[in-house]
């Protein structure tokens, strides 16, 4: 068994949820740039995507065995990519003009 202290941890566990939280805030943001309408506000939606991404990478994690998998990441993006597309009315992503 590994033996780690909290900061090794904290920098552990840090490293791993931040693809989430990058592409989380780059689809919130980028939705707000856009102007293309949202159901919810964009920091819930960065929350739910947040979330969703997670639990992609702990899923990942857990069925390969392994962190940084491309397939791991192929599913983070194709999920976040879908939690947010369903987080625009009617689900189809349109931009306002």
């Amino acid at each position: 068994m590994l033996n780690m202290d909290f900061i090794v941890f904290f920098w552990h566990l840090l490293n791993f949820f931040a693809p989430a939280a990058f592409l989380a805030l780059a689809l919130g943001l980028g939705a707000w740039l856009l102007r293309i309408p949202r159901r919810l506000p964009w920091w819930t939606g960065v929350g739910l995507n947040f979330v969703l991404g997670c639990s992609v990478l702990g899923a990942g994690l857990v069925l390969t065995g392994s962190d940084g998998k491309l397939v791991t990441y192929v599913a983070l993006v194709l999920a976040m990519g879908s939690g947010q597309w369903l987080l625009t009315p009617g689900g189809e992503p349109t931009i306002e003009k």
